[in-house]
């Protein structure tokens, strides 16, 4: 190595931040004992030069061909990809270890290898024999998916640069590591370095590259923060760890919407689509179930009607504790608060746990309704009508407040076979077949309208 290119610096772990000296807590993450002396090599003669061989070129005059986004074999995957693959582009994919990754990309490059030609799959985690073996079990056959165990960045490149494929996995970046670097693989150095080389490759020779990802224990990217900066699209796969269903979620596109999901079932064959997301969701709703309420919430371009439930009990502590597994926190509290205090119900003293089934997380304000009809149909011990729909956001004030595409959600709801739409007051000003729209204006008359009507089965805890 030419020390005359090499300086030494001082990178966090955590957060990626360089130093030129060691510090004892990152003043950027904030974290101990984090930095680390690294060895730093300057770019390459190669790399340098392919920087310098580009021109300016006028917007105007730059031509898109159709080859430059290719459909895969895949709905679900093209949905949450922004309908296809892009030339040349770099696709993070990363979620908790076992949920399915290294299953959905072998079967994906698989089915993209017997319509677009070579692919290569690069495992540095897996022997071939394993990956064998596991796509035997997926029923496989991988005709031009040619098979690569090997974690040396530089023998990668010429590996591929030989072949010349149509598309590459490389599984995972954490365990890829560059020659140059005298760092181990997996740190902050060798995961920006490799990325970074990657992406040169791939815009080069306009193939893509698929990336998988290890995540920490909060659920967050392993690694450089900068690695999600690097790459084009980054995909989630998440999902329960006792739940058949598994949802790709889009989280940066530079290609399409950041809002996209896509539905997987894990089954004995893999990884397979869910054509119909929402009637999957409710498959396992029963009628008149308390503390249980639908809503008709958005993902990207796609509404989903999922359940909603919620339990309520008297504490047996000093204080009351708020569960909250798919919905935002925050907002379970500030829905509590309202419930309290412009409808009355006396929830100072219940532990509350709210809960979307099927795994899925909701982060828009449009379940709002649907969150306090569940914990209003908990506390006072009465179902929610079962074939009610509820949509809308609650204001502070008790208020229900209009929510965005309206129509597409409540004609999801319509086709399947609920008969009610609960909507806010200031956006019903549609008229769909097949389905009642129910406007209203409070928190409070929403309650009364969506409860089922008759006496309690319990009347512990009444308190209007």
């Amino acid at each position: 190595m030419d020390k005359s290119r090499t300086s030494t610096v001082f990178v966090c772990q955590q957060c990626g931040k360089e130093s030129l000296k060691w510090l004892g807590r990152c003043p950027s993450c904030q974290e101990w004992n984090t930095f680390i002396e690294t060895r730093v090599t300057a770019p390459s003669a190669s790399l340098r030069a392919a920087s310098l061989a580009s021109s300016p070129q006028e917007l105007s005059q730059v031509v898109i061909e159709a080859a430059d986004r290719s459909p895969l074999p895949l709905a679900e995957f093209n949905r949450v990809l922004g309908g296809g693959l892009v030339s040349g582009s770099l696709v993070l994919i990363a979620g908790d270890p076992g949920i399915g990754k290294s299953t959905l990309l072998l079967q994906a490059t698989a089915l993209i290898a017997q319509t677009r030609g070579k692919v290569v799959y690069v495992s540095g985690e897996e022997t071939l024999r394993q990956i064998k073996l596991r796509a035997e079990r997926l029923g496989v056959k991988g005709e031009k998916l040619y098979l690569l165990a090997e974690t040396d960045l530089e023998l990668i490149l010429d590996q591929i640069g030989r072949l010349q494929p149509s598309l590459v996995v490389i599984d995972s970046i954490q365990t890829v590591y560059f020659p140059g670097l005298d760092t181990a693989p997996g740190s902050v150095a060798q995961v920006r370095e490799c990325t970074l080389r990657l992406m040169h490759w791939a815009k080069l020779s306009a193939v893509p590259i698929f990336i998988t990802g290890h995540v920490t224990k909060d659920g967050t990217i392993a690694g450089p923060k900068v690695l999600e900066h690097i790459v084009d699209v980054v995909l989630y796969l998440e999902g329960e760890p006792f739940s058949a269903y598994r949802l790709l979620r889009g989280v940066k596109n530079r290609f399409g919407s950041t809002n996209e999901v896509g539905v997987f079932e894990m089954k004995a064959q893999g990884l397979v689509e869910v054509d119909n997301p929402s009637k999957a969701f409710l498959s396992q709703r029963w009628g008149e179930a308390i503390g249980s309420a639908v809503v008709s919430t958005l993902e990207g371009s796609r509404p989903l009607l999922v359940e909603i439930q919620a339990l309520t009990n008297p504490t047996s502590f000093g204080l009351p504790r708020r569960t909250a597994n798919g919905v935002d926190f925050s907002r379970l509290l500030m829905i509590t608060a309202v419930l309290t205090k412009r409808v009355g119900l006396r929830l100072g003293n219940q532990d509350i746990i709210a809960n979307v089934t099927g795994g899925l997380r909701i982060g828009e304000p449009a379940a709002d309704l649907g969150i306090a009809l569940s914990i209003a149909s908990s506390f006072r011990d009465v179902g929610v009508d079962p074939q009610l729909v509820a949509v809308g956001e609650v204001g502070l004030s008790g208020e229900l407040r209009a929510v965005s595409q309206l129509d597409r959600r409540v004609a999801e709801a319509a086709r399947l076979g609920f008969k009610r739409c609960l909507v806010p007051k200031t956006s019903a000003r549609i008229s769909p077949e097949n389905i009642e729209i129910v406007p209203v204006n409070t928190l409070r008359e929403a309650i009364s309208i969506g409860l089922v009507r008759g006496k309690p089965r319990s009347r512990v805890n009444q308190d209007l």
